[in-house]
């Protein structure tokens, strides 16, 4: 018998992050449509999160946005955000997402930013824009993202969301290691 398909809204428009959505739960549920539907969602945080507190509160507050304005299987939100740890600055995303009762937040790896980039989002600058600025590019952050501009192609957003939606996704994979209820059928 034949799954009906998986509706998953995710809280922003970004092509890059409805993609890596896609991308990630596709092999998750094999011979199931994955329809992902992007959605306007406030997050709640300055465009540019500065902290690890505060991209993951804009997370989440997508993700929940999502879970109040529309009707899915599962409800996901991708927030990128800055922060400096001893080894210095770097960006990264958080990744939240619901299924029932069930919420899951996860990161992404973490990209080294250069100083000069770090000062100007300190001057309230968004990454995307700065990155456009150094490289000559137009929305980066629609496409290869400030990964794919420092790594000349061999990591993307797109890359790094579709991982970090995978690894968060472990809780619904398997619910029983997690102590939780509800599966994902």
């Amino acid at each position: 018998m034949a799954h009906a398909p998986m509706k998953v809204l995710v809280g922003s428009k970004n092509p890059v992050k409805v993609a890596s959505v896609r991308n990630a739960l596709a092999p998750l549920f094999p011979g199931r449509l994955v329809e992902c539907e992007g959605m306007h969602a406030p997050s709640g945080v300055p465009d540019q999160p500065m902290t690890a507190a505060e991209t993951r509160e804009g997370a989440v507050n997508r993700m929940n946005f999502c879970r109040q304005h529309g009707d899915a299987d599962f409800f996901v939100a991708l927030e990128g955000g800055v922060d400096v740890t001893e080894d210095g600055p770097g960006t990264f995303g958080i990744v939240a997402i619901a299924h029932g009762d069930i919420v899951s937040v996860g990161r992404s790896a973490w990209l080294p930013l250069p100083p000069a980039v770090y000062e100007a989002l300190l001057d309230g600058e968004e990454l995307g824009d700065v990155m456009d600025r150094l490289f000559g590019t137009v929305n980066i952050k629609q496409q290869g993202g400030a990964i794919g501009l420092v790594t000349n192609g061999h990591a993307t957003r797109e890359s790094a969301y579709t991982q970090a939606m995978v690894l968060a996704m472990a809780p619904f994979l398997h619910p029983e290691l997690y102590g939780l209820d509800a599966a994902t059928d």
